[in-house]
């Protein structure tokens, strides 16, 4: 038998039982363009839980969860009669755990959340409200698909501004407040939760001002716009338009600006750059009335956020419809419906441009404008792993054949006369120190402080003079902090730029 012939022979079995097995535990590298029957690029399959094995019709939203205690990393996939809870930290063998079953009828959507150690899941079934659960509860458990989970505690809101379904949650880990949106309440807005203690939710207040919100990123403000440093801002997606509104006060948030852009479909979800300075959206609806030449992903430049503006837009190497995106580093993790998984470097966003770093596409049937394949994807397991789930497919686990897990800009070309690169600290959060790199392109003198949230600078780390052809590094000792959240201030010359820390212990 000829290496050519068994290799193919290999390509052929290693497809049949990937199809054939509900919980496919096997690592399949991408080679040649494919990884078994999926197309791929700088991606790698390790293993698919399928809809079987989740027991259910369809998935739809997904985010995951990292045990403090032992670094275990766990899935929580949506489905449309509940939460499916998958252990993935052997990314090759995912252990079913069980699932947290809906808190009323079954439902086609269905948004997940995490903050201290507790899971915090919205449905648009009638009547579900806000599920609370302890992720904790995890530990030590074995394989059983048939486990069944209930909620610790069931929300639903206080007083006149009740709800029972709702479109999405989110929750800003940085304040430890869970925003509720497209719900009944509050207009279909920010309907705002104290989670701070998770088990005992508490009504905020409400921010109705644009009516329905489809999505939104809430967070403590750390960007270039120094007017509102150390606010909480949400960046909200309703649809027509994406709107900035200020919710420090949760009695009297207040509305910032709003943008719009040209061939608006529906302003369906963004995310933020790390800096703050770009916010990177997705329209779900604009492929079908507009010949785009691929996927289209709109660049807004945040940099003043009282005027908001489009920086510019990104097509991809497919045209297909877009969902979910997430920021980690310099890489967007794009689910693009029928295309997968679509991981963008952003390194070049200040000059306008974005380019592709690899795809899976989980969706094999085809690429065209449609709802159908990929609705969600996490980046965030500090192993690397990256969690997606597929309508039609099931629950996806990747990794990539570059480095995603140290959240770090390698400042690797300078921009001209003025440049400068500032990586995110890593770790962060972090306990006893962390660090930062800077480069510059030109001699300049800088200062980097530590602010904490109030402003007040609690710690200078550089005062000094940073040369070209060498970075600095900045180091911020966290033994004599108090825990809580603090920003880095860097100051040169030409630049001021700032950087969110989180201190725990």
């Amino acid at each position: 038998m000829s290496r050519q012939f068994a290799f193919a022979l290999f390509t052929v079995a290693s497809t049949l039982l990937l199809l054939a097995s509900p919980t496919s535990a096997q690592h399949i590298a991408c080679t040649g363009g494919s990884a078994g029957a999926y197309a791929c690029d700088s991606i790698d399959l390790e293993s698919v839980v399928s809809l079987d094995d989740l027991n259910t019709a369809n998935t739809n939203d997904v985010w995951g969860w990292t045990d403090p205690s032992n670094g275990r990393e766990y899935a929580l996939a949506g489905t449309r009669s509940g939460t499916g809870i998958v252990d993935v930290t052997d990314p090759a063998a995912p252990i079913l755990l069980g699932k947290l079953l809906t808190a009323s009828g079954n439902s086609t959507w269905r948004d997940i959340k995490v903050y201290d150690n507790h899971v915090f899941v919205v449905s648009e079934a009638s009547g579900h409200g806000m599920q609370v659960f302890d992720l904790t509860q995890l530990r030590g458990l074995t394989a059983d698909g048939d486990r069944e989970f209930t909620e610790d505690v069931l929300y639903s809101g206080s007083g006149s501004e009740t709800f029972g379904g709702a479109h999405d949650i989110v929750i800003n880990e940085d304040s430890g407040f869970a925003y509720i949106v497209g719900s009944n309440s509050c207009n279909g807005g920010l309907h705002m939760v104290n989670i701070q203690n998770p088990t005992s939710p508490v009504f905020s207040g409400c921010y109705s001002g644009n009516g329905y919100v489809h999505d939104a990123q809430c967070v403590i403000y750390s960007g270039p716009d120094s007017d509102y440093t150390g606010n909480e801002i949400c960046i909200t997606s309703n649809g027509g338009t994406t709107v900035i509104v200020d919710v420090t006060d949760k009695s009297n948030p207040s509305f910032i600006a709003n943008v719009n852009y040209p061939n608006t479909g529906y302003a369906h979800q963004g995310w933020f750059t790390e800096d703050q300075r770009f916010f990177i959206a997705d329209d779900e609806a604009d492929e079908f009335s507009n010949s785009f030449p691929g996927t289209r992903t709109i660049i807004f430049d945040f940099e003043d956020l009282d005027n908001p503006e489009v920086a510019f837009e990104h097509f991809g190497t497919v045209f297909t419809s877009d969902h979910n995106q997430y920021v980690r580093g310099h890489y967007v993790f794009q689910s693009n419906y029928n295309s997968g998984l679509r991981i963008l470097d952003l390194t070049n966003i200040e000059g306008g441009t974005l380019s592709e770093a690899g795809f899976f596409d989980t969706y094999p049937s085809g690429n065209s404008p449609s709802y159908g394949g990929q609705w969600s994807n996490y980046p965030y397991f500090p192993s690397g792993t990256i969690i997606a789930t597929d309508q039609d497919n099931g629950l996806f686990i990747l990794t990539t054949t570059f480095p995603i897990t140290t959240d770090a800009v390698a400042p690797a070309e300078i921009p001209g006369d003025g440049g400068y690169a500032l990586s995110s600290a890593y770790p962060n959060p972090f306990g006893d120190d962390t660090r930062l790199t800077l480069s510059v392109a030109r001699a300049q003198h800088v200062t980097a402080e530590v602010l904490d949230i109030t402003g007040r600078r609690v710690a200078t780390v550089f005062d000094g003079t940073a040369t070209p052809g060498a970075s600095t590094t900045l180091k911020i000792e966290g033994t004599d902090l108090p825990v809580g959240l603090y920003l880095i201030r860097v100051t040169g010359e030409d630049f001021s730029t700032t950087r969110r820390i989180s201190l725990v212990r």
